[in-house]
């Protein structure tokens, strides 16, 4: 199942909401301003990413600058409890697969995504049809 981790205001989120439902693409979504990320889904986010806190941190947002941490000397669990009580850390959208995070919206990657969930339709219904 595909989860899309969004905030309510964010325009980057409402793209990703509106082709994964244009496209028939089953997900979850999760609302991080009204139901921020337990610790547990923090790191299993960070699992997914291949440069860690860099790739999924968004420097530029008020809630990082208004923290005034430098975050090249704080512990993984220190930024761990920072973005679990301050979820405006984090880019947006944030999309997770089973294999594979996507960070921001991207129309290409996004793209990508429904061209997988098509070929997965099909390889389905041809399943079903050599059942038959």
């Amino acid at each position: 199942m595909i989860e899309l981790y969004t905030f309510s205001s964010c325009t980057s989120c409402r793209k990703a909401r509106e082709i994964l439902t244009e496209h028939h693409i089953p997900f979850k979504e999760r609302n991080m301003n009204t139901e921020p990320l337990s610790k547990d889904e923090i790191y299993h986010i960070l699992a997914h990413t291949t440069n860690g806190t860099t790739d999924i941190m968004s420097k530029r947002s008020q809630d990082v600058k208004e923290l005034e941490v430098n975050f090249d000397e704080i512990s993984l669990n220190k930024w761990v409890d920072l973005v679990h009580n301050n979820p405006g850390m984090l880019r947006r959208p944030l999309l997770l697969t089973n294999d594979h995070l996507i960070v921001g919206y991207n129309k290409e990657e996004y793209e990508g995504i429904v061209k997988k969930s098509k070929l997965k339709q099909k390889k389905h219904i041809a399943r079903k049809a050599m059942c038959v």
